[in-house]
């Protein structure tokens, strides 16, 4: 009987391990296997969303596993990872914070064993409703898009990855075509040029895109000359993608579901529209909004999803013009696909369908750029952001 007990204690381990992630307990993962990745999984503010949640994905074969939440917090609507894959941040949309009607962003560690994150600390966001967030490229800064307020701020970073008080608050003016969405302005979302000289900002109320000189180090956000570039009335813009190669841009609008697409002159800052297709079948005519959009590592295929049509439409874009030319429409598998992430390797699509509390996992095949379900489901409250960590 001596003789069996490790080989009886390891099975007695490796059936508790599993009892606990069936159960939904906070497990900590196992080791990495090569070609996976956590997955951070942002919620909004219900009674069944506690926080950001935390999945692995296998690269080579789709597999998702639960390990449960990796930080109880308030309304984590946007996640963003830093460069050097230590820290995560992440929007509180709901106001109230600090006595304020403004929301907060908050710094995250991310444990290198287990993937759990434990709050660094929080800032003010400025703003009321902030709904976006990204890191510049070289990790010294955090810009926040205020959709409440139609707002910008950008947050310095510190040596230990906690934020530091506001560098630049900018203050969006104007209205659009929309009485009833475009009454004022509505930053929706921001990122950063290739060469992360510059910031843009999508502003759903302007029907802008407003283009700004970045200073990472001090967090300072100077407006370009060009400042911006104006999209088709009542278009609303939402969210928006760079291509790898830093010449294009692309941006998904909320109101008219529909893509457009520029060309990016990066000496100048300044953006040029080259093609608009629609997110949506010809014969379509329920309500949508468009939401997502992201593009393959490679390049050579773009994607957007549809709130109403419930779908994720394909693109191949074509290298040497940037143009678009629609693949398909596939299913997300659930209800309202606010948003989507397409891994680091550029194999999967993670589909977060919030109003069905699914993540639904898409193969995509390199050749076509199409989406095949893997039949790979998991389920998590209110899923509104997706971002992937890479595992060494």
């Amino acid at each position: 009987m001596r003789r069996n007990f490790p080989i009886i204690h390891g099975l007695l381990l490796l059936m508790n391990l599993f009892a606990r992630v069936a159960l939904g307990l906070d497990a900590a993962p196992p080791p990495a296997d090569h070609g996976e990745c956590l997955v951070y999984i942002g919620t909004r503010a219900t009674p069944k969303g506690k926080g950001i949640y935390m999945c692995r994905l296998n690269t080579a074969t789709g597999t998702l596993t639960s390990f449960g939440i990796a930080a109880e917090t308030i309304d984590p609507a946007f996640l963003a990872i830093h460069p050097n894959h230590r820290f995560l941040y992440s929007v509180r949309e709901s106001g109230g914070f600090e006595g304020t009607p403004n929301g907060a962003v908050s710094a995250f560690t991310i444990d290198p064993a287990t993937g759990k994150l434990a709050l660094l600390n929080q800032q003010n966001s400025g703003g009321q409703g902030p709904c976006h967030l990204a890191v510049d490229r070289s990790g010294q800064c955090v810009l926040v898009a205020h959709y409440g307020g139609g707002s910008v701020a950008a947050f310095p970073i510190r040596a230990d990855g906690s934020l530091g008080a506001v560098g630049t608050f900018i203050q969006h003016h104007g209205s659009s075509a929309d009485p009833k969405r475009q009454e004022g302005p509505h930053a929706h979302a921001v990122g950063f040029d290739i060469a992360n000289r510059r910031a843009f900002c999508a502003d759903l109320g302007l029907d802008k895109l407003l283009i700004y000189q970045l200073e990472p180090k001090t967090a300072a956000l100077t407006t370009n000359d060009p400042p911006s570039v104006s999209l088709t009335p009542g278009s609303g813009p939402r969210h928006f993608t760079v291509h790898p190669n830093g010449r294009y841009l692309y941006v998904i609008n909320e109101l008219n579901s529909t893509i457009a697409a520029f060309d990016y002159d990066a000496s100048r800052g300044a953006l040029k529209e080259s093609q608009i297709v629609s997110t949506l079948p010809d014969k379509f005519t329920a309500p949508n909004t468009a939401a997502e959009i992201a593009i393959l590592p490679n390049g050579k295929y773009l994607y957007g999803s549809n709130r109403g049509h419930d779908s994720i439409a394909v693109y191949a874009v074509d290298e040497s013009t940037g143009k678009l030319t629609f693949v398909e429409h596939q299913s997300s598998l659930g209800k309202t696909p606010r948003a989507f992430g397409i891994d680091p390797t550029g194999n999967f699509l993670l589909a977060a369908n919030q109003n069905s509390d699914s993540i639904v996992v898409f193969r995509i095949d390199p050749k076509t750029g199409r989406l095949k379900a893997t039949g790979q489901t998991l389920e998590v409250p209110v899923p509104v952001c997706v971002t992937f960590l890479p595992l060494p």
